[in-house]
């Protein structure tokens, strides 16, 4: 399936209404704060209410058919907005113009903000600066943020996401207001997941437990092929301790290249989510037998795409480290 679209592109969004009630309060009650904090799993539609948040303190037409919070499509606004072109709109992101992810948000776009917000409103009655996520600012970046946050800009609202509020700096949580955006109920995550994406609801049930309950998680799972790299995942601790080194080899050159990264870090966290809940189940036996180095092994899956990134190990190498792991840990459970 396409990958689902940027939430500056989606306009109608369930599971948000307590959060965007309370925003709503706050403006129409001349309360609004400089800077407020969306919280909650990755997926949950934080970004998409942000844009919905942005859109109406840019003075979009607002459409009650979208929701509290909706606005409409064909608002010059909205068309500004989705094209990425509205003056007083400012965001910060790890993707850059031409679509690629960077590891961090870099510290000279975060210098940008001052400038930006010393400005009064071209046009509309904010100025609105988007930031996600927190969590991907360096250490230079979100020192540069704080010092916005220090001094509220008149006519300025930051929109700060983040799927790990705890991982900020205290003094950045302790100036924003937060409004959390819970994760819906599994069976409605499930059936949203079923609409959108055109699954069986089988396979809706399971994308939306990888994503734990994030619809829209769950959908970026399914366009990367996560049930493909699941079902993969099964099949090797299946056959364990036995290998079948054809398939494997295959699998490992799948690895190659920038294309090959995905690839890689989604069966690893699918080894990763399967191993745990293995060895769950297992610490509930009497005699866990093996269950140390199945602990072990999973830690070192949960690890290992992170330690090839950082230090550039051939992916295919760490694979056969990590499978080879693996028999060893089943081996040990026989």
């Amino acid at each position: 399936m396409d990958a689902p679209p940027h939430p500056r592109d989606v306009f109608a969004i369930d599971g948000v209404e307590a959060a965007e009630l309370a925003f709503l309060d706050a403006l129409d009650r001349g309360r609004l704060h400089h800077a407020w904090l969306l919280t909650g799993p990755e997926g949950v539609g934080k970004a998409t209410l942000a844009y919905r948040m942005a859109r109406r303190l840019l003075g979009a037409r607002p459409d009650p058919a979208f929701g509290a919070l909706g606005s409409a499509p064909t608002d010059v606004v909205s068309r500004q907005v989705a094209a990425r072109s509205h003056p007083d709109l400012m965001v910060l992101e790890r993707a850059t113009d031409d679509g690629k992810a960077r590891k961090s948000i870099p510290v000279d776009e975060a210098r940008l903000l001052p400038a930006f917000f010393a400005n009064s409103p071209a046009v509309s009655p904010y100025r609105v600066a988007i930031i996600d996520a927190a969590d991907d600012l360096n250490v230079n970046a979100a020192n540069a943020v704080l010092k916005t946050l220090e001094e509220p800009p008149p006519r300025g609202v930051i929109l700060l996401i983040s799927h790990s509020p705890g991982r900020l700096l205290p003094t950045i949580r302790s100036r924003c207001r937060r409004l959390a955006v819970p994760a819906p109920e599994p069976s409605k995550a499930a059936a949203m997941v079923e609409q959108r994406a055109g699954v069986s609801p089988h396979e809706a049930d399971r994308l939306a437990r990888m994503a734990k309950g994030a619809p829209g998680r769950a959908l970026q799972l399914a366009a990367a092929g996560a049930l493909e790299a699941d079902d993969a995942a099964g099949e090797i601790l299946r056959k364990l301790p036995d290998l079948d080194e054809g398939a494997l080899l295959a699998m490992a050159d799948t690895f190659k290249g920038a294309e090959g990264v995905q690839r890689f870090e989604l069966l690893f966290d699918r080894l990763g989510d399967q191993i745990h809940a293995m060895a769950t189940g297992m610490a509930g036996e009497r005699t866990p037998a093996g269950l140390d180095r199945w602990i072990a092994a999973w830690e070192k899956i949960v690890r290992a795409p992170g330690e090839a990134e950082a230090v550039n190990l051939d992916r295919a190498d760490v694979f056969w480290t990590a499978i080879m792991d693996l028999r060893a840990a089943a081996r040990a459970a026989m």
